[in-house]
C-alpha cells in the first residue's frame, strides 16, 4: 500500500550547505533501498519535505527524522494513502526556497516565506506541486 507523508520541522542548528548536503546525501543513498521517492524544500531554518512509498518504510523513515537531532518542532501535516506517486521522479528532490520567486510564495501564504506551520497541510502541498511545475526541484533521478 502507498502513502504520502508531508511534514515540516525546524532546523535546530542554523542551515548551512554542508548540513542540507548531509541530509540529502542520506536521503538519496537511503531512500532507493526503502521504495521512497519525495521532495525536501528548505529555508529560513525551515524544512517541508514530502515522502511517498510503502506505509511501513514511509513510517520508518518519519519515525527517524523524529528522533534526529538535526531537526526539531517535527509537525505532521499530511498523511494519506495514495493510488499513485506524484513525487516518484526523486528518490529525494530538493528545493532551495530562497531561490524561489517570491510571487510562487505568496500565492500560498500571506508573506513571502516558507513557513507551513502558520498554512495548512493541503496548501503545503499544493505549493511542492507547483515547485515541480515550474521546475524548481533539482535533483531528478534517472
Amino acid at each position: 500500500m502507498l502513502v504520502r507523508l508531508l511534514y515540516a520541522s525546524r532546523a535546530s542548528k542554523a542551515l548551512s550547505a554542508k548540513l542540507v548536503a548531509a541530509i540529502l546525501t542520506e536521503c538519496q543513498t537511503n531512500n532507493p533501498q526503502r521504495g521512497i521517492t519525495g521532495v525536501l524544500c528548505y529555508g529560513d531554518e525551515i524544512f517541508l519535505q514530502v515522502l511517498e512509498g510503502g506505509r511501513g518504510a514511509v513510517c520508518e523513515t518519519f519515525n527517524s527524522i523524529v528522533r534526529d537531532p538535526r531537526h526539531e518542532q517535527v509537525q505532521l501535516l499530511h498523511f494519506e494513502e495514495i493510488s499513485e506517486r506524484r513525487f516518484g521522479g526523486w528518490t529525494m528532490g530538493q528545493v532551495n526556497i530562497g531561490k524561489v520567486n517570491s510571487s510562487l510564495l505568496l500565492k500560498y501564504a500571506e508573506k513571502a516565506e516558507l513557513n507551513p506551520f502558520a498554512v495548512s497541510g493541503k496548501v503545503s502541498l499544493a505549493l511542492l506541486e507547483d515547485l515541480i511545475a515550474t521546475a524548481s526541484v533539482l535533483g531528478r533521478s534517472a
